[in-house]
């Protein structure tokens, strides 16, 4: 087998009739922004206005010179903020200027597959593109005169197992299916497009609508890779407005304009600082703010953190409950674990303090042991808990012992609380300490706990249910099932003839 993988790859000199009205290919970034003006008449801001954000051209240039890298990206963008839009000009630009390039448009739905193909229509509609297409515009194809195509995918396995492409353009993936999703990782294939080297890769372009969603994920793998493999470019609202008019007054403690506190008049010093004005005009914008939630707003247009009203416990906010370090004065220990058969099991330790806070300090989670392993583990760690609260289901007994694994806990010496609770009322319990009525916050979590971090943000009921769902069994459960038993064991209070007591010693 050959190990030369450009061969393959070679394409034909293309019938480029008509291409020489287009200009020379861009070599840096002030020359691909000064064409996109000539040419397209396309201005796109190239600074943000928010501190952390990126500019929408820092993704066109990332997304046309070959040499940037990673060249896989995700594109983190507020709705309408022109993410199907730019990966369209994109497209443009790399079939006008990379001869021979394949691409595949794969849409969170065939509706988002079309809006970029409209887009695509347009673009290629005037002088002097439209003299560079090889036919017709179909429904799903455009190929032009020098053997570049674009196409556009169905939502399926079948449809993307089958592509072998040089980009893969996917729009809204926070609505893809999550095995379709892993099966386009293997689509993408390097070839030599017009004597330029382009490599495979996968864009990402969508908002982040829930914390338990593709988007999040990634976004949240993306933080962590030391190796960095894709890129996250992220923009909101702010960064893409129109330059404000003298309409709006913004200084002074007077000022009543609801953009104040998001644009901090940024808006009207676009053309001092050299800015290009975005394309979502400041009534528009003041008109969307006024139809949703704040919630929403964050979410879909501010882009700061993804909506949590689908959530179990969204009183959780790492901001206020996740800890660097525990403090002192913490007087006993307690633990909360939640057996695992074909999932994993998870064990959380937990001190309270003298005012009776709880604050979580570690957690053990482990797969395809036994009982007597995970006890020799637990019995391992130090301090060892004064008391373990468990799944009451654990009563039962084993097929195969003949007694249940929390008898088998009490054998190795371990003490356990098993109190019978409703799945709701234990997670009141949990929300009551995380946000209580009155009073200070009484659960904390250091910042160790990864997995109970993750579970407390994505434990999420189903969309679009009726009222008192059954949360979500995906995954996130496990972790915070090993805190409502430790909590529900040291908050609930039993109702007896003589009076009413807590659980905990």
């Amino acid at each position: 087998m050959s190990t030369d993988h450009h061969n393959d790859s070679q394409i034909s000199e293309p019938d480029d009739s008509g291409f020489d009205s287009i200009g020379t290919t861009p070599e840096t970034s002030d020359q691909l922004h000064a064409w996109l003006i000539d040419v397209m008449d396309i201005a796109i801001p190239r600074e943000p206005v928010i501190d952390a954000h990126d500019a929408p051209f820092a993704y066109i240039e990332h997304a046309f010179f070959e040499d940037r890298d990673p060249r896989d990206c995700i594109v983190w963008a507020n709705r309408g903020g022109g993410k199907t839009f730019l990966a369209a000009v994109a497209t443009l630009l790399d079939m006008v200027f990379k001869p021979g390039i394949e691409i595949r448009i794969l849409g969170g739905s065939l509706e988002q597959s079309m809006r970029m193909h409209a887009h695509l229509r347009t673009l290629f509609t005037p002088e002097p593109f439209a003299g560079l297409i090889d036919g017709k515009i179909t429904q799903r194809r455009i190929r032009l005169k020098n053997g570049s195509v674009v196409e556009l995918l169905a939502q399926s396995q079948t449809s993307v197992r089958g592509t072998r492409v040089q980009k893969l353009r996917c729009d809204e993936v926070e609505l893809f299916d999550p095995q379709v999703w892993e099966a386009a990782q293997l689509v993408t294939r390097e070839k030599i497009c017009g004597g330029k080297r382009v490599r495979g890769s996968i864009e990402c372009l969508s908002t982040m609508h829930v914390p338990y969603g593709l988007m999040h994920e990634l976004i949240e793998n993306a933080k962590s890779d030391e190796n960095q493999t894709r890129r996250v470019f992220r923009w909101g609202v702010v960064d893409v407005l129109d330059k404000c008019t003298d309409r709006y007054e913004c200084i002074g403690e007077d000022s009543k304009c609801p953009l104040l506190s998001e644009c901090c008049g940024k808006a009207k010093g676009r053309d001092k600082r050299g800015q290009t004005p975005g394309h979502i005009s400041i009534d528009d914008a003041l008109m969307l703010k006024s139809r949703v939630s704040s919630s929403t707003w964050d979410a879909e247009m501010l882009c700061l953190r993804p909506q949590r009203s689908d959530c179990v416990l969204p009183e959780f906010d790492p901001r206020v409950h996740v800890v660097e370090a525990l403090p002192e004065g913490i007087n006993r220990w307690i633990g909360g674990m939640d057996f695992g058969i074909r999932s994993p099991t998870v064990m959380i330790w937990a001190g309270v303090d003298d005012s009776g806070a709880v604050w979580v300090s570690r957690e053990y989670i482990a797969s395809d042991r036994s009982l007597d392993e995970h006890i020799d583990a637990i019995r391992a760690m130090d301090p060892l808990p004064a008391w373990i609260g468990v799944d009451p289901a654990g009563r039962q007994r084993s097929l195969q012992s003949g007694i249940s694994d929390v008898q088998a806990m009490r054998r190795r010496g371990l003490v356990v609380h098993d109190s019978r609770l409703g799945l709701h009322k234990g997670i009141e319990m949990i929300r009551t300490r995380l946000r209580p009525a009155s009073g200070a916050v009484r659960l904390y979590i250091h910042r160790g706990c990864e997995e109970l971090i993750r579970s407390l943000e994505q434990y999420h009921y189903p969309r679009d249910q009726p009222e008192n769902p059954m949360p979500e069994k995906d995954g996130s459960d496990h972790a915070v099932d090993a805190l409502r038993y430790m909590i529900q064991n040291l908050d609930h209070r039993f109702e007896t003839k003589k009076g009413s007591y807590l659980l905990d010693p």
